[in-house]
This record gives structure tokens, sequence and C-alpha cells, in this order.
């Protein structure tokens, strides 16, 4: 079956929040979401379940489910859990705070890779834990990598769990084998567990594997929690369902424990969706990817050729690209997400709310048609070449 990714879907009309958040002449290029159907055979399998007419509770013990998902695990990246090992839940976000209060106390500390995503960054004070704060290396060409030496200096006495993102978000790394070993020996070495929030996992373009941390070897396995879920590969963020992968089954029931009559439950139709998802959605994701791709190429060469003194480096995954503004001239420069809001009527993910790193910078979604991000580039280098006031 073949996709028509660059087809225009009207979603003004719908309670989007991505669509909603702004002015009706502004193109929304900020959350991650995309403007794309979901895959057929998940359509299919929520009109099937809607038209069965009764919503009631779902039991968690979903053996077809856990299995599924466990062979998923091996056929993508060759790592072997047990169906058990798996745990549903509403959320990636819920579920690394769910984590922080298994494995850290008040008072107590985790640490972090920044930029990062916003809601990584408030998870300490969400659990009364200080951050602490580990900043990629940035190489000359603009894009990151693990430092491992400032990632050792920001654990402190107290420092329980490393809380990782990797595809990272924003700046789009798929982390490297060798990466992720040494900053799992820095925390073997340290007594600290792992949160990983693996979210974007099979967003990864050609020549970049994604290696979950905790597949490493055993002993990382047993202090990791692994958060997956199907709403960015899926497009399924509105349904809420993810998947705690977690072998160590004392850490797992205490993990089960500590989410009871907080986040306790799916949407029935979240679980139909994943199941559907990772069951039939296969060749959908295939296609989505080459559009990807091709729509991450195009930014590439757009930005680096047509939208003077900005800077990116192309993404190794995910549908976001970290554009530097800090040389795009005094306006740009300053305020790059109020700059583009204003002038270009384009609305971007403001760098500074990504954390230390994040200023002067913007987050753009390319997960779109080709002519929304054409037309939304287009806007862009205009305000970047005009002098003309802002519109108010």
């Amino acid at each position: 079956m073949s996709y028509d990714f660059d087809r225009r879907i009207d979603r003004r009309r719908t309670d989007s929040a991505k669509w909603q958040k702004y002015g009706p002449d502004i193109l929304p290029l900020w959350v991650a979401d995309m403007d794309f159907q979901s895959p057929e055979p998940v359509i299919r399998a929520l009109r099937e379940r809607v038209e069965h007419g009764v919503y009631g509770y779902i039991t968690f013990e979903q053996p077809e489910f856990h299995q599924l998902f466990a062979d998923r695990l091996l056929k993508r990246y060759g790592w072997r859990v047990s169906p058990e090992a798996v745990v549903i839940i509403p959320g990636v976000i819920p579920g690394f705070n769910v984590a922080g209060r298994v494995l850290a106390a008040p008072g107590d500390g985790l640490v972090l890779m920044t930029p990062v995503y916003p809601p990584i960054l408030r998870a300490a004070s969400n659990m009364d834990l200080t951050r602490e704060d580990a900043p990629l290396a940035r190489r000359a060409d603009g894009s990151y990598e693990v430092d491992v030496d400032a990632f050792t200096a920001a654990i402190g006495d107290r420092t329980r769990f490393f809380l990782l993102c990797n595809p990272h978000n924003p700046v789009g790394r798929v982390l490297r084998r060798d990466e992720l070993q040494r900053l799992a020996e820095v925390c073997l070495r340290r007594g600290l567990a792992i949160v990983a929030d693996e979210i974007h996992c099979e967003l990864a373009y050609p020549g970049h594997r994604h290696t979950p941390i905790a597949s490493l070897d055993g002993a990382i396995a047993e202090r990791t929690i692994t958060l997956m879920a199907p709403s960015k590969t899926f497009n399924l963020a509105g349904l809420k369902f993810s998947v705690a992968i977690i072998p160590n089954a004392d850490l797992r029931a205490k993990f089960i424990a500590a989410r009871a009559d907080l986040v306790s439950t799916v949407n029935v139709l979240g679980f139909t969706a994943a199941y559907a998802a990772y069951r039939d959605g296969g060749p959908w994701l295939d296609e989505l990817m080459r559009y990807l791709e091709t729509n991450r190429d195009f930014a590439m060469d757009y930005v680096r050729t047509r939208l003077p003194g900005v800077r990116v480096a192309t993404p190794e995954a995910t549908y976001l690209a970290w554009l530097d503004c800090r040389n795009a001239g005094a306006a740009a420069a300053a305020d790059p997400f109020t700059f583009f809001l204003e002038r270009a009527r384009v609305a971007l993910n403001d760098g500074a709310l990504f954390g230390p790193g994040g200023a002067g910078f913007v987050r753009l979604n390319f997960g779109c048609p080709r002519s929304l991000l054409v037309e939304a580039l287009d806007r862009m280098r205009a305000a970047l070449t005009d002098d003309r006031p802002a519109r108010v």
C-alpha cells in the first residue's frame, strides 16, 4: 500500500495542540507530532474497536502484546528480554517520573545531559531532587558528542540515577555503542541506576543504529528502566500509550507499586492502536522514514544555503532540527523564537527551554508535508533578509 505523505490535512478544525496554540496565520513547526495520518491498520483497528461499543476497563495482562513487543526488541536491536519485563504505562513522561520516585528520595540527585527535552529538565523539581547537568560537547561542525569527563564530574555524592535521552532530543544524535558503554561504566562504578527515555528509537536514519543502553550487558540491564512508545513512531501521541522495559524483577515490582493509583491504567483505544501499529505498521513506517529522510535532507540544504547566519547539524534520528541562530543577526540571535514567530509567522520551539546550551537556538519539526515545510522555510528566509517591522 502506498501512503501519501504530501497530502496536507486540515488540523485547525480539530483539538490539535500543535495547530490551536498560535493564530490562524501561524505555521506550527514546533511540538513533536507529525502532520501525517497514522497507518491504515491502526485506523481500521480503532474503527472496529469503537464500533464494538463497550469501553470498559482493560487488564494489564496482555500476553500477546508483551510477546509481540519482546519479539520487536529482539528483531530491531538484538535485545532479548522476557515478555514479563514489558510493563504497559500511559506515557514516557509519567514513566520517568515514577521511576525517579522508585530510585531516589527527596534531596537526592539525578544527572542528565544538556540541552535536553524540557520535561526531562523538570523531572528533578517534580520529585524534590537536585539536578546535576552534564553539558554535551559541541563539535566544530555544530554536532554534539558525549563528554564523559563532564558527565563524571557532574555526579555528586547523592546522585542516584542518570536520566538519559537517546536518540537525543533536541540535538538529534543517536549515541554510538562506545559512547553508551562509557556512560554505563561510569554509572556502574558510581552506583547509579539508569532511566532511559528512548521514545525516538525507531526514527533513526540509515547509517545510524539505535542501541538500547540496557542491551549492553546484563549488569546494565539489571539497573535500567527503559521507556519506549509508539507515539512518535506512528503519530499516536494523543492516545497515551507507552512501555517500560524492566528486566530486574525486584525493580519492576517497585515500579509497578509506585505507579498504583497515579498512572496505573492506559486508554483502551491507546492499547488498540499500539497493538495494531506494532503488529501491522511496518510498511507505513518504512515509507515514513524515506519521506522524513528526504525532508531532513531538503531542510538541511535549505538552512545552510538560504538562511543567512543559521547553522544546523544533520539529525541522525527524529524529525527535529536544532537550529543555531546565534549568528543570524541581532534580532534573531537575541530571541530566535520570538523573531520567527513575529517576523515569519512560524512557530518553533524556544531553545532556551531546553536548558543550558539552548539559548540562541530553536527546534524545528520537519515531520510534515513538503509543501508546508517549504512554505515555513521561505517565510523564515524572508524574515532574515527583510527589515520590515514585526506584525502586531
